[in-house]
């Protein structure tokens, strides 16, 4: 037999690329889908399943995929996006996901070949391109941007943020803990909020206001300062409280986290010259769309000094898509040439 004998026809199809696994692990949920790579350049990711699981009801993330793949076919390799900093061992140093997280602990528990681990923000500014327009809500700046650094930046269980910015050789994406510096304040009561929440606490990061958690914060802060009860216990019921305006002090707290949220949200822009734009990618603010759209958002994002004019170039969009995460780790998992 020639070797002529074993060529692939030029018609034939192109073997489908293997499944994998990819999971977004937050603080309170888990989404997991099984993913290939698509024919799509502009979507370069499919996603063959989807499910979205509360962390609460498992004993880790071994256990959630376990129940995900249950008796169908077992992918190779899984990539797991976290909040938190992946160490090269496969370990993860986060303060927001409730049980440990180990590359290695997970091969061996699914006996899979090969897991990989990325911070979630890294992944979401991989997936940010693959948003379609009717997917996102525009706060500020124009429509479109020239291709530059673009800033993605999720207020969740944490505040996760990172920097896409193109290349010759292609997207690299910077992954940062912006969420860990200390929240800077510009007004009085937003003074005494912290000096109130200095009281519990040393540091008071940025997180520590721009979050689920620290919607929270601002809220008992607030009800301190006012000699009020905390009736509300939970940030949705804050965030229900302050839309419908039946609660005067929430309604506050969302102002609060709102001007907040826009003043940091300028600052990192011009420190990480996102001229290609900002994407918000957080789990609350789908909640808030009209209340941010008519909070201090817009004017304190702008209240940069001469920077002012730099900012108004740069489109600001809230991104709502539910499998962002996911489909961000499967980006990234499928850039890497080494991963398969």
């Amino acid at each position: 037999m020639t070797a002529a004998a074993h060529a692939v026809p030029a018609h034939a199809p192109a073997a489908k690329p293997p499944p994998f696994l990819a999971a977004d692990v937050g603080g309170t949920h888990v989404r997991v889908a099984r993913a290939q790579a698509s024919q799509d350049p502009a979507h370069p990711v499919q996603l063959l399943e989807y499910r979205k699981f509360r962390n609460a009801d498992y004993a880790g993330l071994s256990a959630i995929l376990q129940a995900f793949i249950a008796d169908g076919e077992r992918p190779a390799h899984c990539v797991v996006a976290t909040a938190g900093y992946a160490r090269e061992d496969g370990t993860v140093i986060t303060a927001n996901v409730p049980w440990p997280l180990s590359a290695r602990q997970i091969e061996a528990d699914l006996g899979l070949e090969a897991v990989y681990i990325v911070n979630d923000f890294e992944a979401v500014a991989y997936a940010a391109a693959q948003v379609d327009a009717s997917g996102v809500l525009q706060l500020t700046g124009p429509a479109t941007a020239p291709r530059g650094p673009t800033l993605v930046v999720g207020p969740g269980t944490g505040l996760g943020a990172a920097v896409w910015i193109p290349t010759a050789q292609g997207a690299v994406v910077l992954a940062t803990e912006a969420g860990q510096p200390t929240l800077a304040v510009s007004t009085e009561l937003e003074m005494a909020i912290v000096r109130q929440m200095q009281r519990e606490l040393a540091h008071v990061s940025v997180e520590h206001a721009l979050s689920g958690p620290g919607l929270m914060n601002l809220y008992r802060a607030l009800c301190a300062i006012e000699g009020q009860p905390a009736v509300l216990a939970t940030p949705d019921a804050i965030t229900a409280a302050a839309v419908s305006n039946q609660d005067v002090l929430a309604r506050q707290s969302l102002e609060v986290f709102c001007g907040l949220l826009g003043s940091t949200i300028g600052d990192m822009a011009l420190q990480y010259g996102a001229h290609g734009g900002v994407y918000l990618a957080g789990g609350i603010l789908p909640q808030i769309r009209e209340f941010l759209l008519n909070s201090t958002f817009v004017s304190r994002y702008l209240n940069k000094g001469p920077m002012r004019e730099a900012l108004e170039r740069i489109p600001v969009k809230v991104v709502e898509h539910g499998q962002l995460g996911v489909i961000g780790a499967a980006s990234w998992y499928l850039g890497r040439t080494d991963a398969f």
